[in-house]
């Protein structure tokens, strides 16, 4: 295998750790932790896990160049989920879709392939969407932690490493 590819397959790895160590902390979410919102001008904590679960699938969406409407349709459907089973089911299923397209691009399309996204100006090769969208869960993973913490949860930074 090329070295890009082993790097393509460490970035997914790390994204399935984001994914997997997320669904705990979705798991410990309850009725009234999806109202938390630590400040006035900030998304519910529900609002932060709706915007987790969509990022394979939205950003897959722009990646592959479709339309602000169709994000956005996707993006109001999984607002609609409350359930944590149901999330973290979504959730999962989003991350899988997202790792089928990029395992399904050739060494070549990782480092050459350009879409642009319909907020930008220039296109973005395929390998820095990668990057973008293991970095941008990370993001909203830590996010959720933190709001859970601070909403009174027992939780250790362990948790976010198995």
């Amino acid at each position: 295998m090329s070295s890009v590819l082993n790097v393509r397959d460490h970035l997914l790895d790390e994204l399935q750790l984001a994914v997997k160590t997320s669904e705990k902390l979705i798991f410990r979410m309850d009725e009234a932790d999806k109202r938390f919102r630590p400040a006035d001008n900030m998304r519910t904590l529900l609002d932060v896990v709706h915007h987790l679960v969509s990022i394979p699938a939205s950003d897959l969406m722009i990646m592959q160049e479709k339309s602000q409407e169709e994000v956005q349709s996707l993006e109001l459907r999984i607002a609609e989920i409350t359930e944590p089973a149901r999330l973290v089911e979504e959730f999962r299923y989003n991350y899988e879709q997202f790792k089928s397209y990029i395992q399904s691009l050739s060494e070549e399309e990782l480092l050459t392939k350009s879409t642009k996204a319909f907020y930008m100006e220039e296109g973005v090769v395929q390998i820095k969407w990668l990057i973008e969208v293991v970095t941008h869960v990370f993001h909203h993973r830590s996010q959720l932690y933190n709001y859970l913490k601070q909403n009174g949860h027992e939780l250790n930074f362990f948790m976010l490493y198995g």
